[in-house]
């Protein structure tokens, strides 16, 4: 439980469950373990910019919360890794429908912003439009940073499924230039345009990439308040 001084003094759902994940960094670790279990290193790697010393209050926190655990591995090396509890996975559509609100108003990345794997593979599952997907079988690969980086999606009648690496074969490949991906998804960029312009480089049916912009995509970002509203 958190000490006094850091609780709200109300007997309210939405107030515990800041209790629990509200602090700073609290829920960019359950993020990060939302894919599956990690060591201290891993989300050290993830979180570029958290201290070690937070980082290991925070893990503390949520083990005492009952959202994550530590599991021993039964490999040679018997690391331990972090691991979200039942409760805990709870958390994973929450995690998304708030990605989904913020990248609404993310904007494009500044030079020294983080962006990994993990990363690349919920922003699929962020954006991804169910209803869109219905009846819908499609494979794509999507290579991130010149191909550095490499995840690819399996779209199956309404659900998805996004892993690291390539596929053998994929009907689609797409690899974006710059920030054509974000604007791709956030509308701002078509299909045509991207592969006619060059923003976007496909290998396999072009119709696919018109596709993937309607299975995966981010609402129009409100609209900036000039003042007070006038009713």
């Amino acid at each position: 439980m958190p000490t006094s001084a850091r609780t709200y003094g109300q007997f309210c759902g939405l107030a515990r469950a800041l209790e629990i994940i509200g602090e700073r960094w609290s829920l960019l670790v359950v993020r990060d373990l939302v894919l599956g279990p990690k060591r201290f290193t891993d989300l050290q790697q993830t979180l570029p910019r958290i201290p070690v010393s937070i980082l290991t209050s925070r893990l503390n926190e949520l083990e005492e919360a009952g959202v994550i655990r530590r599991r021993v591995l039964s490999q040679l090396d018997a690391g331990v890794v972090y691991e979200l509890t039942e409760y805990g996975c709870e958390l994973d559509h929450i995690v998304l429908d708030l990605g989904l609100w913020g990248a609404r108003s993310l904007g494009y990345p500044k030079p020294d912003d983080a962006f990994s794997m993990d990363t690349a593979i919920l922003s699929l599952y962020t954006t991804f439009r169910e209803e869109a997907a219905a009846g819908v079988h499609v494979n794509y690969e999507l290579r991130h940073m010149g191909g550095e980086m490499i995840v690819h999606a399996l779209v199956d009648d309404g659900t998805l499924k996004v892993s690291a690496g390539s596929l053998p074969s994929p009907d689609l490949v797409i690899e974006p230039q710059g920030v054509a991906i974000l604007d791709l998804l956030n509308g701002s960029l078509s299909a045509q345009d991207a592969l006619s312009g060059g923003q976007v480089r496909v290998e396999g049916d072009p119709a696919h990439l018109e596709l993937f912009t309607r299975l995966f995509h981010i609402p129009p970002a409100p609209e900036r308040s000039t003042g007070l509203a006038v009713h």
